[in-house]
């Protein structure tokens, strides 16, 4: 199976990443793999004095940090430079894919009572966090946890230690870790995420695992993983406490009729007056809310955006991520593509058609990590490996109509 895909754009310190959820495996470090400097044993014995002047237990310590050895992997990741670069279209295509549509369904079909409790407690609408659960987690696939998650104290340990910037930022993730592991909730080994620590149905970092999760399955404890319904329910509480999001409204729609860069708040009700219309011809519900105008690219299509699309967007900073999250939640429950197409842009693969490109791909000797159809880092390297091998150009990972032309000629 090809594994899940994270967030993947250029992301600050928010809530829980610095990247997301899909980091390829990496084994924790050892001296004998990367010698770590014998500056960590200094730093790491001042640090265990800080935690446990801050009430970590000297069990907790001693289970999760005495014999840590730092991942050094985490230096190179932490760079802020995409492996593969992609067009907005590129980007939406890859978050809003046939296998995330059709297995959004699966998840609310087999989950439909906890999304209802979840909407009534909370307000935050399904096709949101069946969104959010299926690009950061592919729907708690256990097999991504397995095979695309890490242990977090060596990532944590490294980045306290030795991260180029926020170091203090790390510092306090890790004590939050080790607090969790203090309260009983996880133990070190349990505890599997990203490079950056986040972790879970719905990526965590320790920081909202401690101040915005809460024990909605009332099995005692809180955890990202496992049942989803922590995960889910305190993410929908982190949109609400954190992202101010607004129970009722639709994040926003595509319109028509837009002129000029105009970007201030109005009422739908202004901006139908104004001219604008949504793309599928249905009036908007809602006529005193507020929107602001975004158009991603000249010539593509144009949105207007509402507060609950900025409150998607404190989960992770770009724009792409926050429009690929609230379009993914739409088709999920039955909406349509975008009307007006992004510039330069092709249709999205179907299933069937990623799984050929997977399966001509893994014929000719490239690991494309499965043919499920889905399409994670392990798919995109192999596509851009089979670019570079066929001479096309760009080689941008991207699987898309004209590798799937060139792999049915054949190389």
């Amino acid at each position: 199976m090809s594994e899940s895909d994270s967030a993947g754009s250029k992301l600050s310190i928010t809530r829980r990443t610095l990247l997301g959820a899909a980091a390829a495996i990496v084994t924790p470090v050892t001296r004998s793999a990367l010698a770590a400097p014998a500056a960590f044993d200094a730093w790491r014995e001042k640090f265990r004095a800080k935690a446990l002047a801050k009430g970590i237990s000297e069990g907790t310590w001693i289970r999760a940090m005495s014999r840590v050895e730092p991942d050094m992997s985490v230096f190179a990741k932490m760079g802020d430079q995409p492996e593969f670069n992609e067009e907005t279209w590129q980007y939406i295509n890859r978050r809003v894919s046939d296998w995330r549509i059709i297995n959004g369904k699966i998840a609310l079909q087999k989950n439909a009572a906890l999304f209802a409790r979840i909407e009534n407690d909370f307000g935050v609408e399904r096709g949101t966090l069946l969104a959010l659960w299926g690009v950061e987690s592919a729907y708690g696939d256990p097999l991504v946890q397995q095979n695309h998650m890490k242990p977090v104290f060596p990532s944590l340990a490294a980045l306290a230690w030795n991260a180029p910037r926020r170091r203090p930022y790390w510092e306090s993730e890790l004590l939050n870790a080790l607090r969790i592991v203090d309260k009983g909730w996880a133990t070190p080994q349990e505890m599997r995420g990203s490079w950056a620590g986040a972790m879970g149905h719905t990526q965590w970092m320790p920081e909202v695992w401690l101040n915005v999760g809460f024990d909605y399955d009332g099995d005692g404890r809180v955890s990202p993983f496992g049942n989803p319904a922590d995960a889910l329910a305190s993410t929908a509480r982190y949109l609400v406490n954190r992202g101010k999001y607004r129970p009722g409204e639709h994040w926003g729609y595509e319109v028509m009729g837009a002129s000029g860069a105009a970007s201030a708040s109005r009422t739908y009700a202004n901006w139908a007056a104004a001219g604008v219309t949504r793309a599928d011809g249905q009036p908007f519900p809602r006529p005193n809310d507020s929107a602001k105008l975004w158009t991603p690219e000249p010539g593509g299509p144009t949105f207007l955006l509402g507060q609950n699309f900025y409150a998607v967007r404190t989960y992770n900073p770009s724009m792409n991520y926050a429009l690929a999250i609230v379009h993914l939640g739409d088709r999920i429950l039955g909406a349509g593509p975008f009307r007006q197409p992004f510039p330069g842009s092709e249709r999205a693969l179907t299933l069937a058609e990623i799984q050929e490109v997977q399966t001509r791909l893994t014929n000719a000797g490239f690991n494309t990590g499965g043919t499920d159809g889905r399409v994670g880092n392990d798919t995109m390297q192999a596509v851009k490996n089979f670019q570079m091998k066929a001479g096309l150009d760009p080689a941008d990972g991207y699987a898309g109509l004209k590798v799937l032309a060139r792999l049915r000629q054949g190389m």
